[in-house]
């Protein structure tokens, strides 16, 4: 954040000297702006290119950066409205509109301004991020014969096989698909089994970037509570006798967002239910290898426990590495494979061999497992930290569970709060938060939020951030704490 911070402020000073210069006029050097600013080599190079991508400066490698010459003026605005017209009439037509609503992801995407602490990640701090492995395994990757070379389509067998063993039970490489990231994989699934129209079985609450692409393809999620034990197979059998749902996706272990594990006895039970209906269950094991220090052994993956093919395993490497290292994989036994297979390739092709290829110099190295020992330590003292912050400072948000696993924690606002203003209030106060609406395909029962303890610095950053949250509950109206529920339900 600091880093980004000098970038941005040196942007500014740059730009507001920028009239000094003619155009075309030549700025000072690198080595000048670095001891003039007492800054680094790699803030200049950014903020040049930040202004380079405004189009003020034009850098020419081995010469330097201009001033940029103004713009031709720009070209007269068309006018767009007939796209209204055409994309509603095509909606008329359609069982489910398709309109896709981003904004339950984009929380979790996007940047919060300098000095905000954020609670609202989705991916881990740089600081937790093997950086350093990640560019030595790229580096390696790229000297490989054929490297840059097209992959075969369904991924390189070497990568396959790893995915296969991590995945376990009698899965094979040749029922495993390399995909571009877990958000690619879950879409492929969700076209490949449920006709526009459809009805799919969700949980609920559940993860906003599946509800938007079920509603991308025109499906209809219909939600199934959830509690700390995972999905309730009672009311499952019930969605599925009252729908006619031929599919239905969960997340069994670290459930987001409530953190929640699917209970043993529930494991077979889901899956007889969904056998039993004809349906397929879409297993997104998202987190696995972001399990917290204290947690006992992982139950083995549904896929691991399914021989009749009624689960597609969904399972990726960014969570544990960085948003920009997108490899996951699909698995698949039986006829649905085929179907999957035929989609990936006409949606994608296939993922870059340079980045398949790192991957495997990744896992295969001695970084690797160090890094996922680092991060299991890491997030347990976070999620610590959050917790004990939320009793001291806000003891009136309900924690009725606390995962052993994942990045993030739900506790359930007092009743009355209205989440918008919670969330706008927090950011005034510089902390962002996700609000729980859009994890619900209807109603809510509650108000929540979900808080992120793995996208901040450190533990530091966690106890201040809890303080700003709790100056914003008091701006926007804080109820009293007699009311409060606080269960200690510990991670399985």
């Amino acid at each position: 954040m600091q880093e980004r911070s000098s970038v941005d402020d040196l942007a500014d000073q740059l730009r507001r000297e920028l009239d000094r210069y003619s155009y075309g006029g030549k700025l000072p050097s690198s080595r000048a702006l670095v001891e003039r600013f007492r800054v680094s080599p790699v803030t200049v190079s950014r903020a040049l290119a930040q202004l380079a991508a405004e189009g003020l400066v034009v850098t020419r490698p081995g010469a330097g950066a201009f001033r940029a010459r103004p713009r031709a003026e720009a070209a007269p605005v068309g006018d767009t409205s007939w796209q209204e017209v055409s994309l509603s009439a095509d909606g008329a037509a359609e069982l489910v509109p398709r309109s896709v609503d981003a904004s339950g992801v984009l929380v979790s995407l996007a940047a919060p301004p300098p000095g905000v602490v954020e609670f609202n990640g989705g991916y881990l701090h740089p600081s937790l991020q093997p950086e350093r492995a990640m560019a030595a395994a790229l580096s390696r990757a790229g000297r490989r014969p054929g490297a840059w070379g097209r992959p075969p389509m369904e991924g390189l067998p070497e990568l396959r096989e790893w995915f296969a063993r991590s995945i376990g039970g009698a899965v094979t490489a040749a029922e495993v698909l390399v995909t571009s990231g877990g958000q690619s994989a879950l879409t492929t699934a969700l076209r490949a089994l449920a006709p526009p129209g459809a009805p799919v079985l969700v949980e609920s609450p559940t993860y906003p970037g599946m509800l938007a692409i079920a509603r991308a393809a025109g499906l209809r999620p219909v939600p199934v509570p959830v509690d700390p034990d995972g999905v309730r197979p009672a009311l499952l059998a019930d969605a599925f006798r009252a729908t006619g749902a031929r599919v239905f996706v969960c997340q069994p272990l670290f459930q987001n967002p409530t953190g929640a594990v699917l209970a043993p006895d529930r494991r077979a039970e889901v899956l007889r239910i969904a056998r039993g209906a004809g349906a397929f269950v879409i297993e997104d094991d998202f987190v696995r290898r972001l399990v917290h220090e204290d947690a006992g052994p992982l139950p083995r993956p549904l896929a691991a426990d399914d021989p009749d093919g009624v689960v597609v395993h969904v399972c990726s490497l960014t969570k544990a590495t960085s948003p920009s290292f997108r490899v996951s994989a699909l698995a698949a036994r039986g006829p649905v494979l085929e179907r999957l297979r035929a989609i990936q390739i006409v949606d994608t092709f296939f993922v870059p061999r340079p980045l398949q290829e790192a991957a495997l110099e990744l896992v295969g190295s001695p970084a690797w497992p160090r890094h996922l020992r680092a991060i299991s330590t890491q997030l347990r003292l976070r999620r610590d930290a959050m917790t004990a912050a939320l009793l001291s400072e806000l003891p009136e948000l309900a924690l009725a569970h606390i995962p052993s696993g994942g990045y993030h924690l739900w506790p359930r606002l007092p009743d009355g709060t209205d989440e918008t203003a919670l969330t706008a209030a927090a950011l005034r106060a510089g902390v962002a938060i996700t609000p729980g609406r859009p994890y619900f395909s209807a109603e809510p029962p509650a108000a929540h939020l979900r808080l992120s303890f793995a996208a901040v610095a450190g533990t530091g950053e966690i106890t201040e951030g809890v303080r700003r949250l709790r100056r914003a509950l008091e701006e926007v109206g804080r109820p009293s704490a007699g009311g409060a529920v606080y269960s200690g339900l510990s991670g399985q």
